[in-house]
Formats: C-alpha cells, structure tokens, sequence
C-alpha cells in the first residue's frame, strides 16, 4: 500500500460547482473549493469569456501567444464551458447543469440572474439541493435589501465604504487603501465557507437553499478592532501618530524595512540599546525608555532615527532576527521576490505549480488550509475558453455532438 492510498480524500469530493463568476471574488471562492476537491466547470460566455482573461500583465510564449497571470492565478483546478444564457438551448442546457450540479455561484451583480430567468426561486425547482451563492457588492436577497443593495462594487469602492481606506495611510495624508484586491478575495473566502456551511446544511435536512453573500459585509467583519474601539469610546480610531507608534514602528535597513511589532518593555528596550551600543540612553530621558503609552511623535522624532543609524547598515532579515533574539516580535517588510524565495513558504510548500496553458508552467499560490490526513490539493492548468464544451454539455447538459457543433458554429457556444 502505498503512502497515497493511507490518505482521506479531499472534502469535497464529489461536490460538483458551477462556477458563473468572473474577475476576482467568484473565481478566487470555486478555486478554494477547486483545491478542496470539488468538481468546479466554469460558466462562460462565449468569444469574450472571463473578463480576466483579457487583463494583464501577461506572460508570453516564444510564437507570440500570451495569457493572463490574473486569470491563471485563481482559475486552477477548473474546467470551462462557454455559453450564451440568453440563447433558449443554451438556457434549457443550463438548467440541465444545475439539475446535475450541487452548487451555483455568481458574481455578476445585483439581479444578474434573475433578469436571465435563472434566479433562485426558478432553479430551486429544478433541483431542491441546489446551494445558490451569489456575490453582491452589499447583499440582495428578499427581505435583506438595503439603500446600496442595487448599486455595482469593486475592490476599491468596498474598501472605502467597509471603513478600511480612513484607517489605513499617512496620519497627514488622504486615506489608502490596502495594497492588494482584499475587497475582493476576502469575499471569496467568506463564500466559500457559506457554501461549505449551506452543504452541510443539506447534509442533514435534503435541502439547499440561497447564500446571499455581500463584499461590504464581508469586509466590515475583518475591521472588527477598530469596530470595537469605536463601541468603547464612541470616537473614530485616528490614523494618528500616537496610535501608529503604539501598533508598532518601521525603521529602514540597508536593503528594505522593518518592523518592530513586540510589546516595548522599559526591560526591552533597554536590551535594544545594548545591542546597537547606545547605553548612553539607558539613563537621562526615560521617553528612550517608554512602554505602552509612548509619546508617539518623540518616536518618529528621535526613537527611529536612533535606532536606524544602526539598522542602515545591515539588511532587514538580519536585523530582523537581531531583534527577534532580545524578545521583540519582529517583521520584515517583503517584496513578492522576497515571498518567491522565502524559505519559510517554500518549506511549508505554499507555491503550487500548474501548466500556464502555452507549455510552460505557471507558479500560484496554495490555498493555505492544511489538511494534513488528505491528498494533495489538484495542480490542474487552467481552462482555455470553452475546453470542455462538448465533454461537459453531452454528459450533463442533455445536447448531442451535433448540437454543440451547430451552436459552436452560430456563436452562442
């Protein structure tokens, strides 16, 4: 017997996804579930497909052919159908798929379905466990809507709204928002866990029923801190230097930045300025000292610029294990060519490799659920538009090979 036949399978093995999203939220949720085993066919449309499909940066082939990093980075595992649902055959052969299928999701915005006639009510007919996850930028279900409920959503927008943009940046600055598209995966992991809850769900009654998922709401439960600040004092965290100074202090190394997160004990910092040889500031100005409650702008004015006179001259992973050594609860701030190399990642294998679908390979990054009695998660390459028409419409969606040729022919496929 060898090691893989002791594995458990994957947890959602069997579990079939259709996967009608697009961009970023919808597709990075079905890869989570991808990875978790799922059978997961992509919804397209036809000619355009995903629209990351057309978005760079692009990686390219020696005879000129090129494919998007965004789309290959959260479409693995998949297979792709494409299909205009606003074609009566192509809709009948849908509805065929969700009678065959445990799970639907989309990402298409507010009513999208709906105006198609594939709305929840229509498809709970057609198959009662259906679990219908539908991501909206802030909710849309019956019962549920709110002043914002019709309007469209990005990344950027929810970041605002969610509250996340007026904490983050410079205190004499415009708010920022986070250097990454969280407004939209951080949806995608909240939607995956409600379609894994909705399962279970049907696991014990038989019935599905809608996932009614809002980015704005999914966003607003990770500001919880500063939600819990403002409920304590009834004042707006500021993006102030005090308070920064209190989360933790950057200071610059030779070759980047670091940052100084732990707890400041008076014991601490005296053991700081013994290692950087600056016992001179171990008595005199007890600031040079302070705990908790620190005066946020002697740190910034007099603290750092110490301390770097020091740090400047050796690189940010030594000094960040200098200090890490005396008890301070260190970070360095890295780059993506920094996280390619990390050591740390690499031991605990969180790249996984897929084919980029021009022959070459395309490096992502592993869904961080670490399920340890189980297989690995898939290495499938992403879908070409439309790879799977005739496998997945002959066997699941009720056409003929001569169907699929014809409406292959007319466009609508």
């Amino acid at each position: 017997m060898t090691q893989a036949d002791c594995k458990l399978p994957l947890p959602l093995d069997g579990i079939r996804v259709l996967d009608a999203t697009h961009i970023v939220a919808g597709p990075f949720c079905s890869m989570i579930l991808a990875d978790m085993g799922a059978d997961v066919i992509k919804i397209e449309r036809p000619r355009t497909g995903d629209l990351a499909r057309a978005r760079g940066p692009f990686i390219k082939s020696d005879d000129g052919r090129e494919t998007s990093s965004r789309f290959l980075g959260v479409n693995r595992n998949k297979k792709s159908v494409s299909i205009d649902l606003g074609n009566p055959r192509c809709k009948e052969a849908f509805e065929e798929l969700v009678r065959n299928s445990d799970v639907l999701v989309d990402n298409w915005g507010s009513g999208a379905f709906n105006r198609l006639g594939l709305g929840y009510e229509h498809l709970r007919k057609i198959n009662s466990g259906l679990v219908y996850a539908s991501i909206t930028g802030y909710g849309d279900s019956k019962g549920l809507t709110g002043p914002y409920s019709a309007r469209p959503a990005n990344n950027l927008a929810i970041q605002a709204m969610s509250g996340w943009m007026e904490i983050t940046g410079d205190p004499d600055g415009p708010p920022q928002s986070v250097g990454d598209n969280i407004g939209d995966s951080i949806p995608g992991v909240w939607t995956a866990l409600g379609i894994v809850l909705a399962l279970e769900t049907r696991r014990q009654t038989g019935q599905g029923q809608y996932v009614d998922m809002a980015m704005y709401e999914c966003m607003v439960a990770h500001i919880e801190s500063n939600m819990n600040f403002f409920q304590a004092t009834g004042s707006n965290p500021a993006r102030s230097i005090d308070r920064f100074a209190t989360a933790g202090i950057t200071f610059e190394a030779k070759d980047g930045y670091v940052v100084l997160a732990g707890l400041r004990t008076e014991a601490r910092m005296r053991d700081l300025w013994t290692l950087i040889g600056r016992e001179d500031l171990l008595e005199g100005d007890t600031r040079y000292l302070a705990g908790p409650g620190m005066d946020g702008q002697f740190y910034y004015e007099h603290i750092i610029p110490t301390i770097e006179v020091w740090s400047s001259q050796l690189g940010k992973f030594e000094v960040a294990a200098k200090l890490t050594e005396i008890g301070f609860s260190m970070g360095v701030t890295q780059t993506m060519a920094d996280l390619d190399v990390c050591p740390q990642l690499n031991a605990r294998q969180m790249f996984i490799e897929t084919g980029d679908t021009l022959g070459g390979k395309f490096r992502g990054v592993k869904t961080p659920a670490r399920l340890t009695a189980c297989i690995d998660s898939p290495t499938e390459t992403p879908p070409q538009l439309g790879e799977h028409n005739e496998e997945i419409l002959c066997s699941l969606g009720g056409m003929t090979s001569e169907e699929v040729a014809v409406l292959t022919a007319e466009g609508v496929l």
